[in-house]
């Protein structure tokens, strides 16, 4: 299967025309009594001057020199790119959603039942005792669930300084400890590629404050000596952070509160079909056991001592709020729809076939792979350049997926096809990891070669960034 993504042209070395360089108007600006310095003001302003037809075609001509999950398979590995299913964008769209988020609370007692509700189910599903809806975002949901933990430790007067973070870790989990003041203690991994014991033994002590672990792990494997972990650590006087990015192999057959983690964080675009990405909005909701329940972000929603409605409270020793309001609102609300519409046995569902699909498609795959079995994604070995491979992976019409990390695989290609492909799409996917495998290196090098934009020189675009159409067209009159 090739792939030639779609080329917008006025001439050869054009693509699409920006909306103000197809047909605009100059319009006259009377700014005499703006309050704005008279460096910052404008004498006149150009807009684009199209009709209807005219501005519809341009976004969609713009769509299709685009690449998303509704042209191909996504298989982005640890960052689960899932098809976000319309239905739930229908929902998001109803009036009833439109909640001003300085209404009272007897006027939007169906939001807060609603926000109750999820909380629940959250909570069931991972097994934890509370859950906050508060933070924004996966990493907000890391530092929220640290700043919980941190929070614990001082009431208790424990003065604990580090936490632990597997060397395989998300960027994020290093992030979010040091951000909230921790140091940052970096564990090694076996040589099976999960926790070696001995080494996390020797890592945590007394100024141990949590281990922050991602089971699965980065390389699509259990660790199955999770009791064991967990022991070490609360031993040791630590809390057991679950990040929450590989729930999604999980859901229906394990809890991570049944495994001994403390607090954890959801990424409902992740486990739960809700759209992310382009910086946002997203959602990270944060769970955690009944000792850390009064911890947690302020507001959390509650049912009335009267029963006959919902209320909004905050716990007795909250951290405070972490985000405006009641949390990004229609994100959580399409997360509720996406869980209520699959209920139980959709769920479960769900990660078996994230776990078949992921074990399929590396059985099909030529390039070396460490390891195994895997639940929900896998890391290949190339033997080219894995930067190389994925953008010559563009040409076979699909995604690319992750590459260079972990750092543990040698030129790692991860991937991770999630629970929505069939086996059709699985097949082709293999054909294109095989079909690069296969091509010499001067091929791979000058990939890709059938897509709307070329390779471009990395280095230059990010210390040399042009930020705005402008800019490109000054540098282009200078050449």
């Amino acid at each position: 299967m090739r792939y030639d993504q779609a080329r917008w042209t006025e001439d050869e070395d054009r693509y699409e025309p920006l909306l103000a360089e197809k047909r605009s108007t100059e319009v006259a600006i009377d700014s005499t009594d703006s309050a704005l310095p008279a460096d910052l003001t404008r004498e006149s302003l150009t807009l684009p001057e199209l009709s209807e037809p005219e501005l519809s075609r341009h976004y969609t001509r713009l769509s299709e020199m685009n690449y998303g999950i509704e042209n191909g398979p996504f298989p982005l590995g640890s960052c689960t790119m899932k098809y976000n299913p319309s239905f739930t964008e229908d929902i998001a769209a109803l009036p009833t959603g439109s909640v001003h988020p300085d209404r009272s609370e007897e006027s939007v007692q169906g939001t807060l039942e609603l926000l109750y509700r999820l909380q629940d189910y959250l909570g069931r599903i991972g097994g934890m005792d509370a859950v906050t809806l508060q933070p924004p975002a996966g990493a907000a949901g890391e530092f929220t669930g640290i700043l919980v933990a941190k929070a614990y430790h001082e009431t208790n007067g424990n003065d604990r300084t580090e936490v632990v973070v597997p060397d395989s870790a998300h960027g994020t989990n290093f992030a979010s400890a040091a951000l909230a003041g921790y140091d940052v203690v970096s564990l090694p991994g076996g040589d099976d590629g999960r926790v070696d014991l001995d080494a996390l033994t020797a890592a945590v002590g007394e100024d141990t404050a949590a281990l922050m672990l991602t089971n699965p792990n980065t390389l699509g494997l259990f660790e199955r000596d999770i009791t064991e972990i967990a022991d070490i650590v609360h031993d040791a006087g630590g809390l057991l952070y679950y990040d929450g990015a590989n729930l999604n192999a999980l859901l229906g057959r394990a809890r991570p509160g049944d495994m001994g983690f403390d607090v954890m964080h959801y990424n409902v675009h992740k486990t739960f079909a809700t759209p992310h990405g382009g910086g946002g909005p997203g959602a990270g909701p944060v769970g955690v056991v009944e000792e850390l329940a009064e911890f947690l972000p302020e507001p959390r929603v509650r049912p009335t001592e009267d029963g006959d409605g919902f209320e909004l409270f905050s716990p007795e020793r909250s951290i405070g709020r972490v985000h405006g309001y009641h949390g990004n609102w229609l994100v959580l609300l399409k997360a509720y729809a996406y869980i209520a519409r699959l209920g139980d046995a959709g769920l479960t569902d769900a990660s078996a076939k994230a776990v078949l699909n992921a074990n399929y498609l590396a059985s099909q795959i030529e390039y070396d792979i460490p390891f195994g079995p895997f639940h929900h994604e896998f890391v290949a070995s190339a033997t080219s350049d894995a930067a190389d491979v994925a953008k010559r992976m563009l040409d076979y019409g699909v995604h690319p997926p992750t590459t260079k990390w972990p750092e543990t695989v040698d030129q790692a290609l991860m991937a991770e096809p999630t629970e929505i492909e069939t086996r059709r799409t699985l097949d082709a996917l293999a054909e294109a990891f095989n079909a690069v495998a296969a091509e010499d290196e001067s091929t791979i090098e000058t990939a890709p070669q059938r897509t709307a934009a070329r390779r471009i020189d990395q280095a230059d675009a990010a210390r040399n960034p042009r930020l705005s159409w402008q800019a490109l067209a000054e540098n282009a009159d200078e050449q």
